[in-house]
């Protein structure tokens, strides 16, 4: 099966998704990146990216481990752009600090686990999402399982090669990579008027 035939789109797919690798998903080579299972250019995707979070009625940036907690130099420099992202597209930040399941329950409002992401994007009413930070196996089983059982637009920004089973995945993203989505953010909402007008009328790509 070729990568053309499985689109990777919002779901809910049904309890047990397949993992799109399986379905002949292939990751991208530098200077590309994923949408809905496609290769396509980079500048592509960043524009993807910026339309669904400018469209959406609740963005969420899910920042994990490796954004969160301060062990290499670059870490500071990536969260802040992050935290400037966030600020340019007017998406809420929730966190994953640890990858440990939270039973017998978390608090959605506050955290949200790679074991069951789907009942922080449920209580949130999140429409579209974006992972960053997040170790690749615990990302890989979070995007599986909103694919699955939710309706939830997912962005993989990865720092290493990214996620078949994210709707839109760019891989090798520092922090530089996260300024440029960011410029994308601020040009794409321009365009459209500002975020408000965004949101009402749609992304351009949907009109």
């Amino acid at each position: 099966m070729s990568a053309t035939e499985y689109i990777v789109t919002v779901g809910p797919e049904g309890y047990i998704a397949p993992a799109a690798a399986l379905m002949g998903v292939q990751l991208s080579d530098p200077g590309q990146a994923l949408v809905e299972g496609r290769i396509v250019p980079e500048q592509d995707a960043l524009d993807r990216v910026a339309d669904e979070l400018l469209a959406a009625r609740h963005p969420v940036i899910f920042p994990g481990p490796l954004v969160l907690w301060d062990w290499a130099d670059s870490v500071r420099e990536k969260a802040a752009a992050i935290v400037e992202l966030a600020q340019a597209c007017g998406a809420k930040i929730i966190p994953m600090p640890d990858y440990r399941p939270k039973y017998p329950k978390i608090n959605p409002e506050i955290e949200i686990n790679p074991n069951h992401p789907n009942l922080t994007i449920w209580h949130n009413e999140i429409d579209v999402c974006l992972f960053v930070g997040v170790h690749c196996h615990y990302a890989n089983v979070a995007l599986k399982m909103i694919r699955a059982e939710t309706n939830c637009f997912t962005v993989a920004v990865c720092a290493e090669a990214g996620h078949e089973d994210a709707m839109v995945s760019l891989r090798d993203a520092g922090a530089d990579k996260v300024r440029a989505l960011t410029q994308t953010v601020r040009r794409r909402k321009q365009a459209c008027g500002g975020t408000a007008a965004a949101r009402e009328g749609g992304a351009p790509w949907q009109k």
